[in-house]
């Protein structure tokens, strides 16, 4: 899994559609899910901070996670189906840890709120982030390729610098 931030909400140019962008820590891939006009204003309000005079749903949510001892221990996408993002919300409550099914947009609402990481499983990052750094990508497969047409069997011998299988590193 990897844990991604909220960078922000953005509107499709097309369609005038919200869409809630997720960014990994090296600020190398971004995930972007679309998302409703109520759910965006939620995590808008959430990523400002604003209270509201009376609690919202994701505000009452919290609250009563709060009154019941309820923690929200991590937000996971775990899957996309038919381009449709899946999500669970991962809680504590003492020793009982259980997983409720939510759409993103509400897990994510909620993680703020709670101060809660937002995790994405690796295959959906693969599936349906986009490349926000192309030069470090590319930087990255020529070193991988430099590195790979460098490699010579004699490498591969053992007593030549690779482990032996016993944590210790050999010297020859």
């Amino acid at each position: 899994m990897i844990e991604m931030k909220v960078a922000g909400i953005a509107l499709d140019a097309a369609t005038r559609s919200p869409i809630v962008l997720l960014r990994d820590a090296a600020d190398r891939r971004a995930l972007p899910i679309y998302i409703g006009q109520d759910q965006a204003r939620s995590i808008i309000s959430a990523l400002e901070s604003q209270k509201p005079p009376r609690p919202l749903t994701h505000d009452l949510m919290v609250n009563l996670m709060d009154e019941w001892e309820l923690n929200l221990e991590r937000a996971i996408i775990h899957s996309l189906q038919d381009n449709t993002f899946y999500a669970v919300l991962k809680v504590r409550q003492g020793d009982a840890v259980k997983e409720i099914d939510a759409r993103p947009s509400d897990a994510i609402a909620l993680a703020l709120r709670t101060n809660s990481p937002i995790w994405v499983m690796e295959e959906v990052v693969a599936d349906a982030s986009i490349p926000v750094d192309r030069e470090a990508d590319e930087a990255e497969r020529q070193a991988f390729r430099d590195f790979v047409s460098n490699i010579r069997p004699e490498d591969f011998i053992q007593g030549k610098g690779f482990s032996s299988g016993s944590g210790e590193t050999k010297e020859s």
